[in-house]
């Protein structure tokens, strides 16, 4: 059997790769290795071991490589850190192979570590663009990794146009679809159990809307009011509930958990705000499915969200090139622009289903050809 090895760094990251993990350990010539690391492990970014170990998955190994302050120097510092520590993981696992995701620093820090290595990389979600900091971290990566499993069509020709291999590059569509199409994602009482933060608590019964918002590398230190546009644009919306998820580990992350903090302490007598720290990849996917409307910058607003029809407003420059649905409708960081464009979102209801990023069955035909190109280098 060979040996694959995937790292999970952030909340993210499994909710992209859960179901190809399970192809993989049920695949009879794979033998699954997992790698638990960076925010992954930090309770206040959703500590995901539990979570991992009820999915039925065995950790081998846990490192923490985070340095703290979510600021430029410290994410440059794990990012060398979580080389070194990566490394020393790889040397005790000796994988055959590693699978890195997206366009993160954790995801950089995998790349260098298993390349250094002689260890064949293989890369999910190359070639994409976003028109920030992580494209040149996304195809940094690409043209490290032997492997490529990108997520559309048009990402694929690009991975190609950049030099890579066409009998090495494969679109069966982002695996976090397979989520969408494996899982239950109507509301649940064990859902609405497990559904715990601070706030109002939500009621499933009526709509709600739906608020993620990361920091940008490349606006650093605009975290704070890019934020806080979004919230109190929110909060002109009395009739909807609404649920709001902390950001990321990315530089400034701070100031957008920052501004959340005072809005909410400043408001003190919210009536329909609901804070959440971390949602399993299953429960989040339920919240994206039943929201009226997405507002913030995550990318799972545009590629989960293509899928299910749900209408999306993306603010700020985040995401401003990335391929996209007809769900979505961008703006600046501006309160009238955001509330307008969600208004706008919200009176179309529901959108029509589209399979840009995959038709959910991208995790087993994944772990064929992991397998196929592992076995043939011999």
């Amino acid at each position: 059997m060979k040996k694959v090895c995937v790292v999970i760094a952030s909340r993210a990251n499994y909710g992209r790769v859960k179901y190809l993990m399970k192809a993989i350990q049920s695949h009879k010539k794979l033998q699954l290795q997992l790698i638990v690391g960076a925010s992954a492990l930090l309770p206040q970014f959703g500590d995901l071991r539990n979570i991992l170990r009820k999915d039925g998955f065995d950790i081998d190994k846990e490192i923490f490589y985070i340095v703290s302050g979510e600021t430029l120097l410290t994410q440059a510092k794990s990012t060398g850190l979580g080389i070194i520590e990566l490394a020393t993981a790889f040397e005790e696992c000796k994988p055959d192979a590693v699978i890195t995701v997206a366009d993160r620093f954790e995801t950089m820090a995998t790349a260098i570590a298993s390349t250094y290595l002689n260890i064949k990389l293989i890369h999910l979600q190359g070639g994409e663009v976003s028109g920030n900091i992580d494209d040149r971290v996304r195809h940094s990566i690409t043209k490290l990794s032997d492997l490529h499993f990108v997520c559309s069509e048009e990402s694929r020709k690009r991975v190609i146009s950049m030099g890579e291999p066409i009998e090495n590059v494969f679109n069966y569509g982002c695996p976090s679809m397979d989520t969408l199409v494996n899982e239950n994602l109507l509301i649940t009482d064990e859902f609405i159990n497990e559904f715990i933060g601070v706030g109002h608590k939500t009621d499933f019964s009526k709509p709600y809307i739906l608020m993620l918002q990361h920091p940008v590398t490349t606006s650093y230190m605009k975290g704070f009011d890019q934020t806080m546009s979004t919230l109190k644009a929110l909060y002109n919306f009395d009739e909807y509930q609404k649920i709001v998820l902390w950001p990321n580990v990315d530089a400034g992350s701070n100031d957008v958990s920052k501004a959340i903090r005072t809005f909410r302490e400043k408001n003190i007598n919210l009536s329909n705000f609901y804070f959440i720290k971390n949602l399993s990849p299953e429960n989040y996917a339920i919240v994206l499915n039943n929201a009226s409307c997405c507002v913030g910058n995550s990318s799972s607003f545009i590629r989960e969200c293509s899928f299910l029809g749900v209408p999306t407003v993306i603010v700020g420059d985040r995401q401003k090139q990335r391929e996209h649905g007809k769900n979505v409708q961008f703006c600046e960081y501006n309160q009238s622009e955001i509330e307008s464009e969600i208004y706008n979102q919200i009176k179309q209801n529901r959108y029509k289903k589209e399979t840009i990023f995959g038709d959910g069955n991208a995790g087993i035909n994944i772990a064929e050809e992991i397998s196929n190109f592992l076995f043939n280098l011999n």
